[in-house]
């Protein structure tokens, strides 16, 4: 089970994703992808929805009952907290390329450091604007999840 935040329209919507076996279970409600790539949503109250959805760069666009939808992901490893400089792996998994160096300024919102995770890539972010102050982790290396990557000050 995996917990995802994604922004819509201002708002931070979390949204939990659990799989058993093929079935796949967002919040509850029960998806499942078709053959022509539509998306299928059974909801709790039994009503089906189909969704269509296209990514381009981390905005997901969605078109569901007629409406359309722009949902920006927030990258998970990103810390909440401004005062909290550390970025902690979000999952166990691989490190596949350090973006940055240590001394090296950053801002709010740049990419890091992209970690392989359940054959996913995952880009971990700057939730401040600083200075690279550590890098805990080369690429290749195996981290486990809540593990500090790096630090910013």
């Amino acid at each position: 089970m995996m917990q995802h935040e994604f922004r819509l329209d201002g708002d931070t919507v979390e949204v939990t994703v659990a799989r058993n076996g093929n079935d796949w279970h967002l919040s509850g409600n029960m998806a499942s992808i078709l053959p022509d790539g539509r998306i299928r949503l059974e909801m709790d109250n039994g009503r089906i929805y189909f969704a269509h959805s296209a990514k381009v760069g981390d905005t997901w666009w969605i078109h569901l009952a007629g409406h359309t939808f722009c949902i920006d992901c927030i990258e998970p490893g990103a810390s909440e907290d401004a005062n909290d400089g550390g970025l902690s792996a979000p999952m166990p998994g691989k490190v596949l390329q350090v973006l940055v160096k240590k001394g090296q300024s950053v801002e709010a919102g740049q990419a890091l450091m992209i970690l392989e995770a359940m054959k996913m890539e995952h880009r971990i972010v700057s939730s401040i604007e600083g200075i690279v102050s550590d890098i805990h982790f080369a690429e290749g290396d195996q981290v486990q999840q809540g593990v500090a990557l790096l630090d910013i000050s």
